[in-house]
């Protein structure tokens, strides 16, 4: 039996673009934001701009040393160029040179370090040819257009070489220092499906959502992961990430079919045979 989380200790640099992309949706109706919130935004994008060039473990918590994660990069990118929207309700345009520059250097340092021509794809560390399916944050976030050509060929290559055969998506697999083998994240599914609709890949992205949907159970909820070796959900249950990624890959969906004309609504229907939930 286990107690408390083994990656209670890691450092996660992601976590400073959460809050403050958050904080930039929400604006309108968080109102004028008093003096406490204004410095604590202000502090998280402060330290994004200082702190990441340092290593972490990364969004899935990999055990091992620390490394360059290209998902911790870019959500202190995500951070600053949030916090420069929100200069003027934080009070500190004053900051904005000093965020710009930051900015622009993770943006350079990820289409420099995190490509791999070998790979053919953006990858989950500087210098490793590893994929990761956080990568598909890249077109998410607005950090390049879905219809990028490494962008594209990043989709591309998660559809192809991240996926079991039902086409739903791994984290990644590569080696992460823990034993045993998981299973598919749907969380990870629905981003491939975003991504999908963002390069404009608008058939496949719907059949990656209908794969990914499919596993809704009887009463309309997902777990965190599919099992590789059956149809059932495990991990996490209730998971608020599935659901979340779900609703933004339906929308991203609709919003490309739009563009593209007409088309049946995307919906979110159980199986006759759904797992009824997570382990």
């Amino acid at each position: 039996m286990r107690v408390g989380n083994g990656a209670w200790n890691q450092r996660q640099l992601d976590v400073y673009g959460e809050l403050l992309g958050a904080a930039q949706r929400l604006v309108d109706q968080l109102g004028e934001l008093d003096p406490v919130t204004r410095r604590f935004l202000t502090a998280a994008a402060d330290t994004a701009a200082v702190r990441w060039t340092e290593k972490d473990q990364g969004i899935w918590e990999i055990r091992g040393e620390p490394r360059d994660f290209l998902y911790s990069k870019l959500m202190c990118w995500v951070a600053l160029d949030r916090a420069i929207a929100l200069a003027e309700p934080l009070g500190a345009s004053d900051r904005v040179p000093a965020w710009t520059s930051a900015r622009d250097e993770i943006r350079a340092a990820i289409l420099e370090r995190g490509w791999s021509e070998t790979a053919g794809a953006f990858t989950q560390a500087f210098g490793g040819d590893d994929l990761d399916a956080s990568n598909l944050m890249l077109a998410i976030t607005g950090f390049l257009p879905g219809t990028d050509p490494r962008m594209k060929a990043t989709i591309d290559a998660t559809a192809e070489r991240l996926t079991d055969d039902r086409g739903l998506v791994y984290r990644y697999l590569a080696q992460d220092g823990l034993e045993g083998e998981e299973g598919t994240f749907l969380l990870c599914t629905f981003w491939l499906a975003q991504a999908q609709a963002l390069a404009g890949e608008v058939d496949q992205a719907r059949a990656t959502f209908e794969r990914a949907v499919a596993y809704v159970n009887d009463v309309g909820l997902l777990a965190e992961e599919v099992d590789t070796g059956g149809a059932e959900m495990i991990g996490n249950y209730p998971q608020a990430f599935s659901h979340i990624g779900l609703v933004n890959a339906a929308w991203a969906i609709a919003q490309a079919e739009q563009d593209a004309g007409p088309r049946r609504p995307v919906t979110a229907g159980p199986r006759a045979d759904a797992p009824s939930g997570g382990r």
